[in-house]
């Protein structure tokens, strides 16, 4: 179906959140040289390094948009720049001239995943006290990072973390408990490659995709002190039935540690942290700012709900759609015509074999909100999209939801109950019209939700 006015405004209105959090323009405003003098300034922190202490500057990194951080940080430092390695999830590239690329599999991990994790570790492992390391790391890291836990008694396979990962990503945790996991079961995460680094200097420049912001949430934590555990790690695959499902391997290596047989991930205190500098450069909230200007000199009344949405991604929709209702009927909690604005990264837990993600789940949830009671939904119009343009395992960011695409899908006889009973979103949207296709964005700040009520 074609798209029509509204759905051009929040498209326009998304775009300008996804660009305000561009890498490399982040990365070229908060980083400057002045002589030897590095300082990076961000909204939270401002700091200097002086670069003549050190002989050389290695660069490592992961994650979806760490490419284009890595072209920032090329366009600032230059030559300074001996050499360096960053792992990207395939097609989240960008023409580096002093760093190498590895393009890797997310959100399962594959065998460049690994070969990435080992290069890296392999580089880490090199520096010494005269080299500054300047490690970026966004969203996607987790899985694009993947190096199998190791050690005397354990020798994790790729195999065993791929079914490990692909059986957190349907029970519906959250990507807190998703990460503590991923941290006990590898050889890089939860502060380990800190550990690896050690006694170089490093400066972690952090772009968040993780409601709160939690540096040792994002990317699992590969500089950061993991307050975690393997008994954590443990009572999560007990929480979700998973004990008895998961490799034996995975199993017995978290029983281990449970034990105290197996040593935890680095803690406060450790050594290896002294010398890190863990600066937050983008996050969530950064993106909804500009959504609010953008709608504003649209002619909406913008409202920035929150940027810490969580939860179940079809209950939240029954959130926003009865909020939608409320600003209809009574212009409460804002004035017609309205933006709310927010953000956040909701679960899904699959119900059936069909194609989507937790964008494209929401908005067919509204979209059966709306089913239900379509007078009631007259002028109002919903967007949940990834900033990552990558929403599940599709070539989609997102979907819209309006009464046009409810009877462009009634038209075509389709039920989005019986779709969202199926966890296959993107084949409703697919069929009735209503996905947002942005291909990869090489930013990734987790989702943006848009309302407009006229």
């Amino acid at each position: 179906m074609k798209q029509g006015r509204y759905e051009n405004d929040l498209e326009q209105i998304f775009n300008s959140a996804v660009d305000r959090v561009n890498p490399e323009k982040i990365l070229k405003t908060s980083l400057s040289i002045t002589g030897d003098i590095l300082k990076i300034k961000t909204p939270q922190k401002e700091k200097d390094f002086d670069l003549s202490k050190f002989k050389r500057i290695w660069v490592t990194g992961a994650g979806k948009a760490t490419a284009s951080m890595a072209k920032g940080l090329e366009s600032v430092l230059g030559s300074r720049i001996e050499k360096g390695i960053i792992a990207v999830k395939y097609g989240h590239t960008e023409q580096l001239s002093r760093i190498d690329l590895i393009e890797t599999g997310h959100p399962v991990p594959d065998a460049n995943s690994v070969r990435g994790a080992r290069e890296i570790a392999a580089l880490a492992e090199k520096a010494d006290s005269d080299t500054l390391m300047i490690n970026l790391i966004s969203g996607g890291g987790s899985a694009i990072l993947c190096l199998p836990y190791s050690d005397d008694n354990f020798q994790l396979t790729l195999e065993e973390k791929q079914a490990t990962t692909r059986l957190l990503l349907e029970c519906g945790a959250s990507i807190k408990e998703i990460n503590c996991i991923r941290k006990h079961i590898s050889g890089i995460k939860g502060g380990r490659l800190a550990r690896l680094m050690y006694p170089a200097a490093c400066i972690n420049l952090i772009l968040s995709d993780v409601v709160g912001d939690r540096l040792d949430t994002i990317a699992s934590g590969l500089t950061v002190e993991d307050e975690t555990t393997y008994a954590d790690a443990y009572s999560y695959f007990e929480k979700y039935g998973l004990l008895d499902r998961i490799p034996p391997n995975v199993k017995n290596l978290i029983i281990s540690g449970k034990k105290g047989e197996t040593a935890e991930t680095p803690k406060n205190g450790d050594a290896a942290f002294t010398k890190i500098e863990n600066i937050l450069i983008g996050t969530n909230h950064t993106a909804l700012l500009a959504a609010e200007e953008k709608a504003r000199s649209l002619g909406y009344n913008p409202l920035i709900l929150s940027s810490g949405i969580t939860g179940e991604a079809r209950e939240i929709a029954k959130f926003f759609s009865a909020l939608a209702r409320d600003t209809s009927l009574y212009g409460h909690p804002v004035v017609k015509p309205g933006c709310i604005i927010a953000g956040g990264e909701t679960t899904v837990t699959l119900k059936g074999s069909g194609k989507g993600g937790r964008n494209q789940e929401m908005a067919l949830s509204f979209l059966n909100e709306m089913a239900g009671n379509p007078d009631a939904y007259k002028g109002i119009y919903f967007l949940s999209a990834g900033t990552d343009g990558n929403d599940g395992p599709t070539d989609a960011a997102g979907a819209f939801a309006s009464l046009e695409i409810l009877e462009s899908g009634k038209e075509k006889g389709l039920s989005p109950a019986l779709y969202i009973a199926q966890s296959d979103s993107y084949n409703y949207f697919k069929s009735a019209g209503g996905l947002l296709t942005t291909g990869p964005t090489n930013t990734n700040v987790c989702d943006v939700q848009l309302i407009l009520i006229v």
